[in-house]
């Protein structure tokens, strides 16, 4: 699945945004193409990274 694109998606703390781009760093090095697009358009594969935990994070994912 190499050179394929992939979004990802963070909704709700600062962690969420900081795992993110541990995630992306990581498939970058192994060859994907990483975006952030909150409309998520165009992509192989999209990462919703979100906490269940935080109210804001819970109304933005619905």
């Amino acid at each position: 699945m190499k050179n394929k694109k992939v979004n990802i998606i963070t909704m709700g703390c600062s962690k969420n945004l900081v795992d993110s781009e541990r995630v992306a760093g990581r498939l970058q090095r192994s060859g994907y193409h990483v975006v952030f697009d909150r409309e998520g358009e165009g992509a192989d594969v999209v990462i919703v990274n979100t906490c269940g935990f935080i109210g804001d994070a819970k109304q933005e994912s619905e």
